[in-house]
């Protein structure tokens, strides 16, 4: 008889619920929306009980047709670097503070002063930042005196709902390499960083590999969340994490690029990567023994989408009327830009940066612009951008690793020419996988199949995705691009000066 795997990508705008067969096919896949709270300018919060509320809601429509002891197990993806203070019940004491909140920022400076940037960087695989858990865990202290006291453990999103679960207090390896306080290289609490960040490991749950079966639901909580009683609860882990073994990169060596509204390029490495100038950063993998070494820049679908919006509205408008994407449109205008767009360069900033600038004052820019330049131009440079941004990431990891080839998912990645110009640009062989959105669920699917024991190990991912197509690169093309890459960067470099200006014009 078929056997399911349940996946729950517990994300910022909603819980994505998914469920396959132990074969690898897709049965049906849903969505609970839920909200969030932007406040205060860098603020950002959700309310705990909406997640569950997502994950019982979901199971019940997912298994309406389903025989629910055929369920072989359930695991999470989840959003990474929240602070969800609890009490010794598991009840949330505030709303969740979510990794898109950045009040931290007096906590980074107390970490900063006590620990060397470069030191931190080598034991957590990250650098110092407001973004992480325990500066938001720091914050509770310095602010909420009250909520920190009564607080017995901090947890992540999708830690909250596996204590409603199971009634464990727990995480995975993966999830912790979010808080800022996680030694990578020993897979512990570092003593080290919770001494600068004064909070006592007591406060953290307990750590396990993502695989780990943390329950099984019993009676009263099965009928609740929609479950057979005995169905296991596998950890999961975090969904940047997630969408690795989703893109088929669970061997060392195996490199995928995210392209979506940001953008990332990761690999599957034997030991974290160190960058000495800090550009990129590690996960500690699912995969047992392995790391994810990571970067991420902000604004890469973002980029295109508001080019979109802002010099293509007759494209839309054209689109709509013939039952096609303006996508589609935008990207024949593109195909009749040369190489270098003519020599127009787009700085992809608009959100500040990530990977690989980390500067929050790095603002937007077109450079070479004449007169003579088409829309085709702005739109070609705009996507070269993006990629030689993402190619910046990629050649750090160049750097211990021979990349040739690398995986391609999101919805950026669905037009040939946005790969075309990836496989140019990087120098790679790019291959488009036949799900381009669903890598976070499936790598979650086969973490609970593998947990579960009815997948053997996470190369059952290669059950799930196929390759549906290959583009070499144009080496000749390759060569320019590299010249241009250079003018790219020079130019980032030369407007900093200017970015900081900018950040304090009123």
């Amino acid at each position: 008889m078929t056997k399911f795997l349940i996946a729950h990508d517990l994300g910022t705008s909603g819980d994505k619920a998914t469920l396959f067969t132990t074969d690898g096919e897709l049965v049906k896949s849903i969505t609970y929306v839920y909200n969030t709270h932007f406040f205060n300018s860098t603020w950002a919060e959700q309310n705990p009980d909406d997640w569950w509320k997502a994950i019982c809601e979901n199971n019940e429509e997912l298994l309406k047709e389903i025989d629910k002891k055929q369920v072989a197990g359930m695991a999470f993806s989840g959003q990474m670097m929240g602070c969800v203070p609890v009490d010794k019940n598991g009840r949330a004491l505030r709303p969740a503070i979510i990794w898109a909140d950045q009040r931290s920022q007096d906590q980074e400076k107390q970490i900063k002063d006590k620990i060397d940037e470069q030191e931190f960087y080598r034991i957590v695989g990250h650098k110092i930042s407001a973004s992480y858990s325990i500066e938001k865990l720091m914050w509770i202290r310095d602010h909420e005196p009250e909520v920190f006291q009564n607080t017995y453990k901090m947890l992540q999103p999708k830690d909250y709902v596996i204590y409603k679960l199971t009634g464990k207090f727990l995480t995975d390896y993966t999830d912790a390499s979010g808080t800022n306080c996680l030694d990578l290289n020993e897979l512990k609490w570092s003593e080290r960083i919770l001494a600068a960040a004064e909070i006592g490991e007591e406060k953290l749950p307990d750590l396990y590999p993502s695989t780990h079966v943390a329950g099984e639901v019993t009676g009263s909580v099965a009928a609740e969340c929609g479950l057979a009683p005995g169905t296991p609860i596998i950890i999961g882990g975090g969904d940047g994490v997630c969408a690795a073994v989703g893109a088929g990169s669970v061997r060392e060596g195996d490199t995928f690029n995210y392209l979506g509204s940001s953008s990332w390029v990761a690999m599957t490495s034997a030991k974290p990567i160190f960058d000495p100038q800090l550009r990129t950063y590690n996960w500690a993998h699912m995969v047992p023994g392995m790391y994810s070494p990571n970067g991420t820049m902000q604004a890469a679908g973002n980029s295109y989408q508001f080019i979109k919006k802002t010099i293509c509205k007759d494209l839309e408008k054209e689109a709509a009327e013939n039952g096609i994407s303006a996508y589609e449109l935008m990207n024949r205008e593109i195909e009749k830009s040369p190489v270098g767009a003519n020599g127009l360069l787009y700085l992809p900033y608009i959100l500040g940066e990530r990977s690989p600038r980390w500067n929050t004052n790095a603002r937007g820019a077109f450079v070479g612009l004449k007169m003579e330049h088409t829309r085709g131009d702005m739109l070609r440079a705009t996507i070269e951008g993006i990629l030689m941004n993402l190619c910046i990431i990629l050649d750090v990891f160049r750097k211990d690793m021979d990349i040739t080839e690398l995986n391609v998912i999101g919805g950026l990645a669905k037009g040939d020419v946005v790969r075309r110009a990836l496989a140019d640009i990087y120098g790679v062989r790019a291959k488009r996988l036949n799900w381009l959105d669903e890598a976070t669920s499936m790598g979650a699917a086969v973490c609970a199949g593998v947990g579960a024991g009815v997948l053997e190990d996470f190369g059952a991912i290669h059950r799930f995705i196929k390759v549906d197509d290959v583009l070499e690169p144009d080496m000749e093309h390759h060569k320019r691009y590299n010249e241009l890459k250079q003018y790219f960067d020079e130019c980032y470099t030369g407007l900093l000066k200017t970015y900081d200006n900018l950040a304090q014009w009123k």
